[in-house]
């Protein structure tokens, strides 16, 4: 029980070391990680849509 005392009191401490980012970063941060799902999400569904019919009007005709 001591051990489980003496970690969470290191934990603590070292969660007093870390430099956490500013607000307006994490919106930046945010933001980027947003947009650039969207594009992924977007360049995807154009890829397969192009794919589909390039195999429907092709391929199985």
């Amino acid at each position: 029980m001591k051990r489980l005392f003496k970690f969470f009191g290191s934990v603590g401490h070292e969660m007093k070391l870390v430099e956490w980012p500013t607000m307006k970063q994490t919106r930046h941060d945010s933001w980027i990680v947003v947009s650039t799902s969207i594009l992924f999400a977007l360049f995807f569904a154009l890829s397969d849509f192009a794919l589909n019919q390039v195999i429907t009007r092709f391929i199985l005709k």
